[in-house]
């Protein structure tokens, strides 16, 4: 997936849940990765494969990513502009969903961190509430803001460019955002909204604000902000 995972457990990890941990985003590598020759999703993307002929789980991950398409009309879209089919913009979300399942098997206290993309629960082994740093997209030195959960189950996601650069297909001319956090009950939520909203601009901002429960950080590249009040605490 190209990035780094890194897993805190208020009782600490088990060797076993970790090794259970390394296993569920290694199989989810090994079928979806673009950079792997023999993974699945490298050879649906050389056309070797054709979707209809693709595994069952390729072809649930497939079909949950244009719903996701349909349902932001269009701002989120696993079809890059060369036609290649490209899942890694919810296939690492599903991998943290998958992860935390794992994690509650051993108590509710816990936080993944995948490049950026954090999922909570519980609080901290103090007792005191998780919190997520939001880097500045000017200074990867600095913070810009951050999101304290509340109990429970938070995800907090970031698309934009001071994780790994780059990696959104704008749809339109809209180049509004440099960097886009969005905060839900759900990573995936999470997830596919940030990246949503970062390629289709205030006009997809303001469609997701309304159909789904949502928390959003949006830094313009002159420096104008958009900021739900939880971000501005």
């Amino acid at each position: 997936m190209g990035t780094v995972v890194s897993v805190t457990a208020a009782d600490g990890v088990r060797p076993e849940t970790r090794t259970r941990l390394t296993d569920a985003f290694e199989a989810l590598e090994d079928r979806f990765s673009l950079w792997r020759p023999d993974a699945e999703g490298a050879r649906v993307a050389r056309r070797e494969v054709l979707v209809p002929h693709a595994s069952p789980e390729f072809r649930a991950v497939f079909d949950q990513a244009f719903d996701w398409r349909e349902a932001t009309e269009g701002s989120f879209t696993p079809m890059r502009p060369d036609g290649v089919i490209d899942l890694s913009g919810i296939v690492k979300a599903l991998a943290i969903a998958e992860a935390a399942d794992i994690l509650d098997a051993d108590g509710p206290d816990w936080c993944i961190n995948a490049g950026g993309d954090v999922l909570v629960s519980g609080v901290q082994v103090d007792g005191r509430p998780w919190v997520v740093g939001i880097v500045d997209p000017d200074d990867r030195t600095a913070l810009l803001s951050q999101f304290t959960s509340r109990g429970g189950r938070h995800a907090v996601a970031t698309s934009g460019v001071a994780e790994r650069g780059e990696h959104v297909w704008r749809t339109g001319a809209d180049a509004t955002f440099g960097q886009v956090t969005v905060a839900a009950d759900d990573i995936v939520t999470a997830d596919v909204l940030a990246t949503a909203i970062l390629a289709g601009g205030p006009d997809a901002l303001e469609r997701c604000q309304d159909r789904w429960s949502i928390e959003v950080l949006a830094c313009a590249v002159d420096g104008r902000l958009w900021a739900s009040p939880v971000f501005r605490a």
